[in-house]
């Protein structure tokens, strides 16, 4: 199984199998799109697709003809707080869906990390069996973060409901968003590892939450400054550059709202297209920090080369071996079990790369 030590020139140049600094972590995450490009961006657009494609057929049928026709305040404020509703709504599944991108994407840039072969399909064959854990991971990460933020508004919305002084609302609006906010941002630069870590190291869900607090340790402060400053990135890139042509189009064909099903469908498609591009980003760079961490923390580098070192040497004695023996002509069907069992004995050597063992070389 190639290796670190036999890892492609292009790969080598782009990607430093070593601790990286941020400028060169977001340049493997670069590098890795763009060696794979069908593969990657195929995923982020059937990710991207029905998340904007729920938002805006939801956004048709809940707010209604009221949306197209404002003209009273009480209306314009029914249709402004039903959209941030929506937005709201569509934030938190695109989150769900950059923390699912993210482990679909684990095996595939640490198989460029590793210099290891990427077989067409692989990155996908290579999360299959997670996929329930992967899921459930993402949701509870998102979930914990979300909790966080509501329960110091909780106050707030309480108060405001039972018409209390406005002083005292204010006050509760002020500290619980503040508060809200702070911890949502901390549990969810806590607990992001854990995304990647029940892919490449097949944990459990609880198993990858405590996987993710070892790595953050100490570290949070770098890891999140890494996501706000990949955040500052892809909404630059969403909202802004990749979405002016959609927006261009819709102003210039339906801009008087005679036809405003197609003016969402324009819209939609043009959401459709930045967050293709902007979610594997995203999630790159969660999947990466997990690989830089590791090899920060744990010295991951030097004994993946320790690893293969001592695997080259006794797969070189194998060789022999087998070529010492006589062979027998294998059958169309043998050969196919044959090609099956050593896939899954290779996805099953890939793995074993990233289980963390326990100092003495056993997988743990």
């Amino acid at each position: 199984m190639p290796g670190p030590d036999g890892r492609d020139v292009a790969v080598e140049e782009t990607v430093p199998f070593r601790p990286m600094s941020i400028s060169e972590l977001l340049d493997g995450v670069i590098a890795g799109i763009r060696r794979r490009p069908r593969a990657v961006l195929g995923m982020s657009a059937a990710v991207a697709s029905v998340i904007q494609v729920a938002g805006s057929v939801a956004a048709y049928f809940f707010i209604g003809d009221e949306a197209r026709d404002e003209v009273t305040p009480d209306v314009l404020l029914s249709s402004f707080g039903a959209q941030a509703t929506l937005n709201g709504l569509l934030l938190v599944l695109s989150g769900f869906g950059i923390l699912l991108l993210a482990g679909l994407l684990a095996p595939l840039l640490g198989r460029e990390l590793l210099g290891v072969p990427v077989p067409p399909r692989r990155a996908m064959r290579d999360a299959r069996p997670v996929l329930g854990r992967l899921a459930g991971t993402s949701a509870l990460v998102m979930g914990a973060s979300l909790l966080a933020f509501a329960l110091p508004v909780a106050p707030f919305v309480v108060l405001a409901a039972a018409g209390a002084h406005p002083a005292a609302v204010a006050g509760a609006a002020v500290l619980g968003f503040s508060v809200g906010f702070g911890l949502m941002v901390w549990l969810y630069v806590l607990f992001v590892q854990a995304v990647p870590a029940v892919v490449l190291e097949r944990r459990t869900v609880g198993g990858a939450f405590k996987r993710a607090r070892a790595l953050t340790k100490g570290r949070w402060w770098r890891l999140c400054g890494a996501l706000v400053l990949t955040l500052l990135v892809t909404v630059f890139m969403g909202l802004f550059a990749l979405r002016i042509p959609f927006l261009v189009v819709q102003l210039a064909f339906f801009g008087d709202g005679s036809d405003a099903v197609a003016a969402l469908a324009v819209d939609t498609a043009g959401r459709i297209v930045a967050w293709s591009v902007v979610l594997p980003f995203d999630a790159g760079v969660i999947a990466m920090l997990y690989m830089d961490q590791r090899m920060r923390r744990e010295g991951f580098d030097l004994e993946v080369r320790l690893r293969q070192t001592s695997s080259r040497g006794s797969e070189s004695m194998g060789s022999a071996s087998r070529e010492a023996a006589p062979h027998a002509p294998a059958s169309d069907g043998a050969q196919g079990t044959e090609d099956v069992e050593a896939e899954e004995s290779e996805r099953e050597r890939f793995i074993a790369l990233w289980r963390p063992t326990d100092g003495t070389g056993a997988a743990v």
